[in-house]
């Protein structure tokens, strides 16, 4: 298979995309528009490949290898010779369109164009290219050097060789996969954590329970690794309560319409860890 490997976003997503590619032996292209944002990004890998060799999980030379296989640059025109590229830029349907629009134009006639979207309609994205056939999501997990599973949706338009090159890379990073055959906003695993979080903060609006206990169901009841609470905290309640928008807009399923209390949270920069507090104080 092609190893050439270009992700577009190095926020936590990007740079771990690229992180687990380049130690798996891909050549990485790392993209962002500001050279603060790389910088950020590769600071972030190095941090994580010190404390893989540190815990023993990775070997010093191995990780040198594989921190010199990725350049980092705000230039576009880098993704040319890529034979897999990967969108992991901000949940908007406008600027993956505008990056997807360029990339058409910029990459080798039989690479693919994946987004990492975790809400957005594939053949949304993909409308924007004259290359629809070769579009696809590849949905990666945060943190992900940690986390395994990788969905990969296939668009309207999608070819079964586009989704078997996407497959094909997502396991050469280690990763398992599931494929959603219908391109659906919020695939399976988004509309999943969507309605058990907007059915949990419902739950805790109307003080049937409190946050720990709801969570504590989950963990000791369904034998979850994380509460709902504690996951859109981690998440941040503000990228949770975009994806539900999301998929409430395009589905009008009454069970993604989140409460009015998740919105004032994210009105008051209540939004989870990154803030300090969220469902907890952190």
């Amino acid at each position: 298979m092609a190893r050439k490997l270009a992700v577009i976003g190095a926020g936590l997503m990007g740079s771990g995309i690229a992180q687990v590619s380049a130690q798996a032996g891909w050549d990485v292209v790392l993209r962002d528009v500001t050279d603060e944002a790389l910088k950020r990004g590769t600071d972030g890998i190095k941090a994580s490949y010190d404390k893989f060799v540190a815990k023993g999980k990775l070997e010093a030379h191995d990780a040198d290898a594989a921190l010199a296989r990725i350049t980092a640059t705000t230039d576009l025109d880098a993704a040319a010779d890529a034979d897999v590229v990967v969108e992991a830029v901000f949940e908007k349907l406008e600027i993956k369109h505008e990056i997807f629009r360029t990339l058409d134009k910029l990459v080798k006639e039989e690479a693919i164009l994946a987004s990492n979207t975790s809400a957005i309609p594939i053949t949304k994205i993909a409308a924007a290219t004259e290359r629809p056939e070769r579009v696809v999501g590849t949905h990666f997990f945060s943190p992900v050097p940690m986390m395994q599973l990788c969905e990969l949706v296939r668009g309207y338009k999608t070819s079964d060789e586009t989704l078997a090159t996407a497959r094909e890379f997502a396991e050469s990073v280690g990763k398992t996969c599931i494929v959603v055959n219908r391109d659906v906003a919020g695939f399976v695993t988004t509309r999943l954590i969507c309605a058990l979080v907007v059915e949990a903060a419902k739950l805790h609006e109307s003080g049937v329970a409190s946050a720990e206990d709801i969570d504590l169901a989950c963990k000791l009841g369904f034998g979850h690794a994380m509460g709902p609470l504690a996951t859109a905290d981690l998440t941040g309640v503000d990228i949770l309560l975009h994806a539900t928008s999301n998929i409430y807009t395009e589905s009008q399923d009454e069970k993604f319409a989140a409460p009015e209390s998740m919105r004032r949270m994210v009105d008051a920069g209540d939004i989870g860890r990154k803030s300090g507090q969220g469902f907890y104080k952190h």
